[in-house]
């Protein structure tokens, strides 16, 4: 007889109370079942408790059994959670979940089961991100292709779009294929997959793909699937991309019991593949599906819930639900605009510091924001204060790759003696100088009581050294001396910018296309631009090693600092949202690459960033930032104007702010214009900016400033197919260009200084 425990065994396992304290949408969204589901969970609603309790529910009523479910995570520790909560309701009824995990996990178990159908063997191996890139270098040699303008990372990373997507080689768009060693694309990616094939091996993005291939081509596997998972339910839904929502469909097909849970207000990972329209047409995909809104949150005040509420409301892409809270009172959400960078680290501080004499704790205090370059002024500001604080999800700023490659670079220029920065950057970027070569320098470095760059002089004389080596060597030292000597005229920071672009450093980021190359060269501009607040290269150095000196050891209470994408899913009492000004937030990239699904992404994140706070939330943006060491004049964020002003406290650092149709009504006013914020905003750049009408929106606002001071917005008509090819248009932060192309809302255009660039219809005007 089987050990494995009998449904009438499980129903009796039931606890008498399981669905007590579940208010009356959770417990229907417990209850449902039977069909298609779709369980909109916003912020802070309970989510992991219903989607646990459901699957409880389904145990404990005896509708299946433990290894008759299929539940699908995106991290491993939300599945560990999982098992342990539903093992904590419904007590030994859960052993047998087999089928609980991530998409990954549970497609590599499938995999092994029927490795045959896709030629491999069930003893595959999955090979990493470092082996992946080094058989595709194999590749790339084998047929000739140039591997530094076309990198193996590169490739890599156009390999793992094409699986996120489905395609297999046979399956790939042309136009896809052409992105990668002209024209080469297609032929690459099936040489790759074959050469895995060969190797008995697979990548991540193999295991969904591999899975979509059996599952569509042999109906009786397929079949079998159907029969086994009773019931699917799948969390996190909005970050899903097409190759796991096609799996989904497949597996889903036979009993139609899949319940998806999920906030499309939450979808903030299309960089790395989510699909948002993969919860919004759920509906479309499963007829008669019943959707059930969670909009009770349990997190924060109701003046941060509206707030996130009214913002969101903007974007078009949603399915629609409203936050609320039973809990009366707390703070209004306060918007603060301050003069530049520096005092915006300085009021962040001040804030902090306030709280924690209020006898609160500096764990309980986040900053969360848009790019890793913002992280730096708070740092230096907490180090200078003995603010104890902790980077989530990276390095701290000073002590990133690049930073660490830049500092070598000027290290060894002020002292040629310098070996540690000599051993750093001596084949950074790639010079052909191996580890072979740099050891034995150094040996005879220490064997002849001289600096690294002394033995290098010598070195390069004799023939100890392969020729391509040698000229490696000697041009790398000529590099350096040649830097030496401009640096006594040079500014520090035009000396680093020269460095950066002459070595090449700067070059191999830019063709590497890699998720961070954008990021660490971003990191790289607020090094240099940070540089000019300094007297001497000299004077700088010193600042950095008093930096890196000090202690900064987190501890258990210490200030959080992360990006708005690392702070999904976790919450604090006092949240601190920095930087809300056009261009770093919403992001100009984001939008230049995906025009108006680009901006609904940037407000989306910035509602997940409002709704991380309990207690508090503070925004800030700035009036000037210093780029290379010219003062420019910003724009605060279009999601600013966007706030509901009855749940905003607007004001700048010596007045008030007026922002857009709700705020004016609440701060009308700014300073008076011979005040330093005033001042700021009434710099040549900004009354330009008010001359021209700054466009924003997706309902085609115009935000525009009177004379008086006041910031308003007004309703326009879209400026949609309103423009013609070579017509002269205006653009706030790119100046005058001429239009080259049109492509939907979409307008190329060849500006006059900034270079050719793709902007959104509404964000410009005829010139």
């Amino acid at each position: 007889m089987s050990d494995q425990p009998r449904i009438s065994d499980l129903a009796r396992a039931q606890p008498p109370d399981y669905l007590s304290g579940l208010n009356p949408e959770q417990r229907e969204a417990v209850e449902a079942v039977e069909g298609p589901v779709l369980v909109l969970a916003g912020a802070g609603t309970g989510k992991t408790r219903v989607l646990t309790t459901r699957l409880a529910h389904i145990l404990a009523t005896g509708r299946a059994r433990p290894w008759e479910l299929l539940a699908v995570t995106f991290t491993n520790k939300a599945a560990r959670e999982m098992r342990e909560r539903i093992a904590a309701i419904v007590g030994p009824a859960s052993e047998g979940l087999r089928w609980v995990g991530t998409f990954h996990a549970v497609a590599a178990q499938i995999l092994r089961r029927h490795a045959e159908l896709v030629g491999l063997k069930p003893s595959y191996t999955i090979i990493d991100v470092d082996d992946q890139e080094r058989l595709i270098k194999q590749l790339l040699e084998a047929e000739n292709i140039d591997s530094k303008r076309w990198t193996a990372r590169h490739f890599a990373g156009l390999v793992d779009h094409w699986k996120n997507r489905g395609w297999a080689p046979d399956k790939l768009p042309k136009a896809e294929g052409a992105h990668f060693a002209n024209n080469r694309g297609q032929k690459l990616y099936a040489m790759y997959q074959e050469r895995l094939r060969v190797l008995n091996a697979c990548d991540f993005g193999d295991l969904l793909l591999h899975n979509i291939t059996i599952l569509s081509s042999h109906p009786d596997v397929l079949a079998d699937y159907h029969q086994r998972f009773r019931y699917i339910l799948v969390d996190e839904y909005q970050d899903s991309n097409v190759a796991q929502y096609l799996w989904l469909r497949l597996l889903a097909q036979g009993r139609q019991n899949l319940c998806c849970v999920g906030d499309d207000d939450q979808s903030i990972y299309g960089w790395r593949g989510a699909e948002v329209d993969n919860i919004l047409r759920f509906e479309r995909d499963f007829p008669g599906a019943k959707v059930i809104r969670l909009e009770r949150n349990y997190r924060s005040t109701a003046h941060i819930l509206a707030a996130a509420s009214g913002l969101i409301a903007a974007n078009r892409d949603r399915l629609g639900k409203t936050l609320w809270t039973e809990a009366e009172g707390g703070a209004k959400v306060k918007v603060r605009g301050v003069w530049d960078g520096e005092a915006e680290s300085r009021l962040v501080a001040d804030e902090i510091e306030r709280w924690i004499k209020g006898k609160r704790r500096y764990r309980e205090c986040a900053i969360l924001v848009r790019a890793s370059f913002q992280m730096r002024a708070f740092e230096e500001r907490f180090v200078m204060l003995q603010i104890p604080y902790q980077v989530i999800g990276g390095p701290r700023f000073f002590e990133r790759a690049e930073i660490r490659d830049a500092h070598a670079y000027l290290r060894l220029v002020q002292s040629e003696d310098d070996d540690l920065a000599f051993e750093r950057i001596v084949n950074v970027p790639k010079r052909g100088i191996g580890e072979t070569s740099v050891q034995k320098l150094l040996g005879l470095a220490r064997a002849g009581g001289v600096s690294a760059s002394v033995a290098a002089r010598e070195l390069v004389l004799t023939d100890e050294l392969a020729p391509r080596t040698r000229t490696a060597l000697s041009a790398f030292l000529r590099d350096m001396d040649r830097w030496r000597a401009m640096s006594a005229a040079t500014p520090h920071p035009r000396l680093l910018e020269t460095i950066l672009e002459e070595s090449g450093y700067t070059d191999a980021l830019r063709l590497d296309k890699g998720p961070t190359s954008q990021t660490r060269l971003d990191n790289l501009k607020e090094l240099v631009q940070s540089m000019g607040a300094f007297d001497s290269l000299q004077a700088y150095l010193e600042h950095v090693s008093l930096v890196m000196d000090l202690d900064r050891a987190s501890g258990e209470d210490s200030v959080q600092i992360m990006t708005l994408h690392s702070a999904k899913g976790l919450e604090f009492p006092l949240v601190f949202l920095p930087g809300w000004e056009e261009g770093v937030f919403p992001s100009q990239r984001s939008m230049d690459e995906k025009g108006e699904k680009g901006l609904e992404e940037e407000r989306r994140l910035a509602y997940v960033g409002i709704t991380r706070a309990r207690e508090e939330a503070r925004i800030s943006f700035a009036a000037n930032r210093q780029v290379y060491g010219r003062w420019t004049s910003q724009l605060p964020s279009r999601f600013v104007d966007e706030l509901p002003a009855a749940n905003v406290e607007a004001a700048s650092e010596t007045g008030y702010y007026g922002g857009g149709p709700g705020m004016r009504e609440a701060n009308s006013r700014w300073d008076d214009a011979n005040s330093t914020f005033g001042a700021g905003y009434a710099s040549p750049g900004w009354r330009r900016a008010q001359e021209r009408n700054y466009r924003g929106g997706p309902a085609g606002v115009s935000q525009v400033i009177e004379g008086e001071g006041r910031l308003v917005a007004v309703s326009e008509p879209s400026a949609s197919g309103a423009f013609t090819p070579g017509e002269r248009v205006f653009h706030v932060k790119f100046g005058y260009g001429r239009i080259t192309q049109i492509e939907g809302n979409k307008l190329t255009v060849a500006f006059d200084k900034a270079g050719v660039k793709k902007v959104i219809d509404s964000f410009v005007e005829k010139a």
